[in-house]
């Protein structure tokens, strides 16, 4: 056989650089990108039909409130009248109720959707300029992220690998930080390169070999280059300009709206404020994303069939039922035009970046092994991380969903083993464990050491103190994790100072992570969708392999496809029938939101009238 030809036989036939892919990548881009905005106005349309008559009714309450003490021009009350008559021509039309003049069908259409819309956007840019101060504090926090350890010789050479990454892609090199998570995963985050962070977790840096890690490192650094901050920016301000607007509707019924709307209010007003402010950020960010969702809420609450009613209760809730049915129109609406219009788009333009941060992350490397590597290891190695499901989308590969375990990980326990050992050498007549390797031997003596010293035993709380004081000097970031045996001592002794610091050490340690273990399925990008953000390990190795990579791609498993094909042509059509009635209940739920929005107005306003006039 011809070697030329034996050669060609290994070389793909689709085999392309990094450059074109790239092009194509961008290309793609701009495709899903006009996507997104399509889905977005889809959305927005149904959402600023429900909340313009909400809009309208409040400026007329107000009206009618200021009419009784200053009467109002009578012109006022005219351009109301004209612009009522321009939304009922469209409301008619839209009911198939007869034709109208193109004109006027125009201006309706106007009436009925421009103050919804121009609402909607001016608090998706107020949303985007107000986190934008934040920075990224609250996230690093909800992360439990730190300071490279400078005694460890990997942690610091991360450091290397970013700057010279940065300088290879021409952008400022972000800060490292690490977070002691068992999974191997790393992330990027920031709102523009300016304030980037790389986060890795420690399991990354056991993992992977120095060429994998690059890889790894590389493909985060491509993000930053490639304006994908700025991107994944816009779109989580999106999603939480869908919360706020619930919140504003749920806002005059319950306590929890107005809470978070004081929230962001107390925050913008402070926002230049650095103590505090990412943290404050963060957290309002997580509520308003939690919004979204069909939870429960405050007019839930207070229309709950559940409770005792009382002839006020029940005359109440008639009254204000209209602003219910309102409310439960919106969030429907967000609920199913986000999973299956903005959502899918979503997904789509982030797997199409992710797919150019791999071909940018060649270019800087020319190690397409490297990547592909660090890829396939990622994938089968993907754990949970507490706090990360709010930014699931910014990491390498999608972390696990399962929760991760509070044990140490091999590092952590290493490291309290040397300390408990060192500590053992320096307390006169302490036992030193069986093997610093046995993790278990070392917790039962650290247990009964810390018994010993509640007990009063001066010799076991001098162990105590020594072994913090060794791991300060192995991994401070570690030893500030650990009460202080002193304040533990004076909080038995009710000292409210020791028992203050024990709070604050409990909240920043495990609050933080629990909560955000809590809500990372019920928060976050990944929330709002049944796509997934990330692609599938088999798409980017095969990208990869174009690009000279030799990545095991597996053995394509033709007859699974095969029924998948049959299955999905099996169901397609039940699928569009379900999307079908969705559609139309919103559609219905719209028309009857704004048939009851109408008589309610017109009742109140009759009320207001009658009484001007008595």
């Amino acid at each position: 056989m011809n070697p030329s030809t034996a050669e060609q036989r290994f070389v793909p036939r689709d085999r392309e650089s990094f450059f074109d892919a790239q092009r194509r990548n961008r290309r793609a881009t701009w495709r899903m990108s006009a996507l997104c905005v399509l889905a977005a106005v889809v959305m927005g349309i149904p959402l600023a039909l429900v909340i313009t008559p909400v809009l309208y009714a409040a400026a007329l309450i107000v009206a009618d409130v200021v009419n009784l003490f200053s009467p109002l021009p009578s012109s006022l009350w005219q351009q109301a009248s004209e612009v009522a008559r321009f939304g009922f021509v469209a409301l008619n039309w839209l009911l198939g109720h007869g034709p109208a003049d193109s004109r006027e069908l125009a201006i309706g259409a106007a009436v009925m959707l421009l103050p919804g819309a121009a609402l909607s956007l001016v608090v998706w840019l107020g949303l985007n300029a107000l986190f934008r101060h934040g920075g990224v504090g609250g996230a690093l926090l909800a992360l439990k992220a730190r300071e490279p350890n400078q005694t460890d010789l990997k942690e610091l050479q991360l450091a290397d690998v970013v700057q010279e990454m940065a300088i290879a892609a021409g952008i400022p090199a972000p800060r490292v930080s690490l977070t002691d998570a068992p999974a191997a995963n790393a992330a990027v985050i920031g709102t523009s390169p300016a304030d980037a962070h790389v986060v890795v977790t420690r399991g990354l840096i056991d993992a992977l070999n120095r060429d994998e890690i690059e890889g790894a490192l590389a493909d985060l650094i491509a993000s930053v280059s490639n304006g994908d901050l700025r991107i994944a920016f816009r779109m989580t301000a999106l999603l939480e300009t869908c919360g706020l607007l619930v919140a504003m509707i749920n806002s005059p019924f319950g306590s929890q709206s107005r809470r978070t709307l004081w929230r962001i209010l107390r925050y913008g007003l402070g926002a230049s404020r650095k103590d505090g402010s990412a943290q404050e950020a963060a957290a309002v960010a997580d509520i308003l994303a939690r919004s979204v969702t069909l939870d429960t809420d405050d007019i839930d609450r207070m229309f709950d069939s559940t409770r005792k009613k009382s002839v006020f209760r029940s005359i109440r809730d008639f009254l204000l039922f209209p602003i219910f049915f309102t409310n439960l129109a919106i969030k429907l609406s967000l609920w199913f035009f986000s999973g299956a219009v903005l959502g899918p788009s979503m997904s789509l333009l982030w797997r199409t970046r992710r797919y150019l941060a791999d071909a940018s992350a060649v270019q800087l490397t020319r190690n397409p092994d490297g990547l592909a590597s660090a890829l396939q290891k990622l994938s089968t190695d993907s754990g949970a991380i507490p706090g990360a499901g709010w930014a699931s989308h910014l990491f390498i590969v999608s972390p696990g969903t399962t929760n991760t375990s509070t044990k140490p990980n091999p590092r952590q326990q290493q490291i309290l083993a040397q300390a408990w050992a060192a500590s053992a050498a320096q307390t006169a007549g302490a036992q030193a464990p069986g093997s610093p390797a046995d993790f278990a031997a070392v917790f039962r003596d650290f247990m009964a050491t810390q018994r010993a010293a509640f007990s009063g035993d001066a010799q076991a709380l001098a162990r105590l103190r020594s072994a913090r004081q060794a791991l300060s000097t192995l991994d401070p970031a570690l030893a500030s994790q650990m009460p202080d045996p002193a304040d533990l001592m004076a909080a038995r002794q009710g000292d409210r100072a020791a028992i203050a610091r024990l709070r604050i050490l409990h909240r920043a340690s495990g609050s933080i992570a629990s909560e955000g273990a809590a809500t990372d399925e019920s928060s976050g990008m990944s929330s709002i969708t049944f796509l997934g953000f990330h692609p599938s390990l088999k798409r980017r190795l095969k990208r990869l392999d174009r690009m000279g990579a030799r990545a095991d791609l597996g053995v394509a498993d033709r007859k699974m496809s095969i029924v998948t094909a049959i299955f999905s042509l099996i169901f397609a059509p039940f699928f569009v029938a379900l999307v079908a009635l969705f559609l139309l209940l919103i559609a219905i739920m719209i028309l009857s939101s704004l048939t009851f929005l109408v008589i309610w107005l017109v009742f109140i306003h009759a009320l207001f009238c009658l009484f001007v006039h008595h």
